[in-house]
């Protein structure tokens, strides 16, 4: 940790140890209110965005009243965000896989009509509420479903393009879907299992709990440590030119590994301790994507841009009930995907996984096939689209 003052402001920087100290202790603060607030429990708002929230609050708070400056090192979230991916992985066996394949074709091409939706919306807004089109292409799909991202790559094009401020209403547009993203995923899933009545499918792979020394700790986590390294190798290689984000190849190294595991039975897998694992890897990853949230961006937004991006999280809502829900198959899946959707459609791939995570520990049934659909989807295939969708409406509305 270090701290200097500059300018009647104290600038504390935290290191990796540090910073993984800090989410642990909102982590558990957000846990904790979940448990014992009835409220977040029901509607599954998750940990991560509780104890972020806080600290988002208490920096902001410091920033503006206290003459105080915190930055964080989020250094130790990608090896947590592979461990994760890696246990999500190691529970996905070639049934999963076959089962999962028709229903990623629909989710991502739902993903695909969302992207270019929202900038279609947003272009109508803008002319709505009477400010230059490119200005609803910033608080569309290059701060929603791009996240800040594409924010910070989109925002200073439109500028040089002569759309002034389009950088700071992409950037502060981008922590708005973050935030929004969220708080909606898990009340949504929440209300489509209970209107619909549907049952938890709990998969074939769960097993009673099993008794856990530490011997069996430490050796589940040595084989998703040596599995999420083979992965990280994978990612780094070169596939025709298209690199993979190194927790999309630690899941597939996972997925090969358990399928050729159980074929030859040369590792006992002991469930209990891969979840154990799964839990805190992805409350740490999660807590920590949320310290980066920058809540003070939000006093950027003028009213008509905060309008446009209130009406956005409602027509996503909208379309995650009404189309997405029944085109997935109006089970408990569809409602996890769902969760997963409105998290990457406003925000970025940390809160779907932080929605889908908090609905499935909501009601004790874990759906795998969300867990390896949506971030594919979220974080990979969507860019086919996306990216040349938002570079075209760019264009065209700033020529």
């Amino acid at each position: 940790m270090t701290w200097q003052a500059a300018e009647g402001v104290l600038k504390i920087a935290f290191d990796p140890l540090f910073t993984m100290t800090i989410a642990a202790v909102f982590f558990t603060i957000g846990m904790t209110l979940r448990r014992n607030v009835s409220f977040l429990s029901c509607f599954c708002i998750p940990a991560a965005v509780i104890g972020g929230l806080i600290l988002g609050f208490i920096t902001l708070g410091m920033r503006y009243h206290g003459g105080v400056s915190l930055s964080f090192d989020t250094a130790l979230q990608t090896p947590m965000m592979l461990a994760f991916f890696t246990t999500i992985g190691m529970s996905g066996n070639f049934a999963i896989l076959k089962r999962c394949s028709p229903t990623l074709i629909i989710y991502l091409a739902a993903c695909w009509g969302v992207a270019i939706f929202q900038n279609v919306f947003g272009v109508l807004l803008a002319k709505v509420f009477g400010v230059h089109a490119a200005l609803g292409v910033m608080a569309g799909s290059v701060s929603l479903e791009g996240a800040h991202d594409a924010a910070v790559v989109f925002g200073p094009m439109a500028e040089g393009l002569g759309v002034a401020e389009a950088g700071v209403v992409a950037v502060a547009s981008a922590t708005f879907g973050q935030i929004a993203g969220g708080l909606t995923g898990g009340p949504l899933a929440s209300w489509l299992i209970r209107s619909v009545k549907l049952e938890p499918a709990v998969s074939a792979e769960a097993k009673p709990l099993q008794p856990m020394e530490s011997f069996d700790l430490f050796r589940a986590l040595t084989i998703v440590m040596v599995v999420m390294t083979a992965g990280s190798l994978v990612s780094n290689w070169k596939w025709g030119g298209l690199s993979l984000p190194g927790y999309m190849g630690a899941m597939f190294v996972a997925i090969v590994f358990r399928n050729i595991n159980d074929a030859l039975g040369l590792f006992k897998i002991h469930e209990r301790a891969i979840g154990l694992i799964s839990d805190i890897s992805v409350g740490m990853f999660l807590i920590m994507s949320m310290m980066s949230l920058r809540i003070w961006d939000l006093y950027r937004l003028a009213t008509p841009i905060a309008a446009m991006l209130l009406l956005q999280t409602a027509a996503i809502a909208l379309l995650a009930i009404f189309v997405c829900f029944p085109i997935l198959g109006k089970d408990y899946d569809a409602a996890i995907m769902c969760a997963g959707f409105m998290g990457h459609g406003l925000g970025a791939m940390p809160n779907a996984v932080s929605n889908m995570n908090s609905v499935c520990n909501r009601y004790g049934a874990m759906s795998y096939r969300a867990f390896l659909i949506v971030p594919l989807c979220c974080a990979v295939l969507v860019d086919i689209v996306a990216i040349p969708n938002i570079v075209w409406f760019i264009n065209y509305f700033t020529h």
